[in-house]
């Protein structure tokens, strides 16, 4: 048995119909960048989202970025991020000019640990972005709390969370201005690079909505230093025809998350994620840790198994932030989940039987 770590298989086979239809949709009407089909998705995903509005970009860093440029966020002000998080998280906040302030995570779910937040908040504090890692809501009840406390803005990074809630609230819809990504191995993801923001604020929405555009509202008028990055057509209208399938995506992947769940309980030293109170998980990965990780990823792909470790290493040891000179042991659990987790096999489309096979070379291993 061959098992691909992802397969677009699942969700693209049955639609392919459809998308080329949407396909022929934009190419027939002659109108490819800023046009009904972004208008008509801009709507649908407020809607999915439950917020009154929703602002198409090229992409999930952009969206991030947009987002803290909205809120007027740059240098000097401090941005509190969780340690362990993909690095888009981090550079949004550097190309703002804005100081990053890690805060570690709970190392049973691998979000931000609202206990620790408010150690972190001094007077040039000016935002929280909470990231919804795997597919996890962070605890966002109490972090909204503490936002409110200390008169502090929240930026989701829903990226990996799109359909996860905290209190039967839905992510991308808790704070000022939230961003995610449909990158297309995303839960709801485009055929090439797409992001979005989501937000109840009409002046925010506004504000993003021009600096997409060049910094315009009216062509070759512009009032304000902008981007260019706008969610074109052809993207939207894929995922408008995606959309539609996304709840039914992701009840299949809380499925074959409690298989495995089931499957990989008590085996080995493996220790499973944990769900926060309240929470619930839409698995965009399915993560497990053991001390014996990289043994265990070879023994996988021997057996034809594919595995992805997210992610090998945390944000503060990168080269790419060497000028902040943090040390390693700086983040313990940031650096002990990087060094231990291993993502396994999970997308609509994956077997039963395969998920059994995953789950018998696991235990052989141990």
């Amino acid at each position: 048995m061959n098992i691909p770590f992802f397969s677009f298989a699942g969700t693209h086979d049955p639609l392919k119909a459809e998308l080329t239809k949407a396909f022929e949709k934009v190419y027939d009407s002659h109108w490819y960048i800023m046009g009904n089909s972004l208008k008509e998705f801009e709507k649908n995903y407020a809607a999915f989202s439950n917020t009154t509005f929703c602002t198409g970009l090229a992409n999930g860093l952009d969206a991030l970025i947009i987002s803290l440029k909205t809120l007027g966020i740059g240098a000097g002000d401090e941005v509190i991020v969780p340690s362990n998080t993909y690095i888009a998280s981090w550079l949004s906040v550097s190309y703002v000019g804005a100081i990053l302030v890690p805060v570690e995570p709970r190392e049973a779910t691998f979000n931000i640990n609202p206990d620790l937040i408010e150690a972190a908040i001094t007077k040039k504090t000016k935002a929280i972005m909470p990231v919804h890692l795997f597919g996890q809501c962070c605890e966002m009840d109490k972090i909204m709390q503490i936002a409110k406390k200390h008169n502090l803005f929240v930026v989701e990074d829903n990226a990996q969370a799109q359909a996860a809630t905290c209190n039967g609230q839905i992510t991308g819809s808790f704070g000022d201005i939230n961003a995610t990504s449909f990158y297309p191995a995303k839960n709801l993801g485009a055929l090439g690079d797409a992001g979005a923001i989501t937000t109840n604020n009409a002046d925010l929405n506004h504000k993003a909505q021009v600096i997409r555009n060049y910094g315009s509202q009216k062509k070759y008028f512009n009032e304000i230093k902008g981007v260019n990055s706008r969610l074109d057509e052809l993207q939207a209208e894929i995922l408008n025809v995606k959309l539609k399938y996304l709840n039914g995506w992701t009840k299949t992947r809380v499925d074959l998350a409690a298989n495995y769940t089931q499957m990989l309980k008590g085996v080995g030293d493996m220790r499973l994620t944990d769900i926060a109170d309240n929470c619930t998980h839409v698995y965009h990965q399915y993560v497990i840790r053991t001390n014996k990780r990289d043994a265990l990823q070879e023994h996988l792909t021997k057996n034809n198994i594919g595995s992805l470790i997210h992610y090998p290493i945390p944000p503060h040891l990168q080269e790419a932030y060497k000028e902040l000179n943090y040390k390693k042991g700086q983040f313990p659990l940031a650096e002990k989940i990087a060094e231990t987790s291993l993502s396994l096999p999970l997308y609509p489309g994956l077997k039963t039987e395969e998920q059994e096979y995953v789950a018998s070379i696991i235990k052989k291993f141990f």
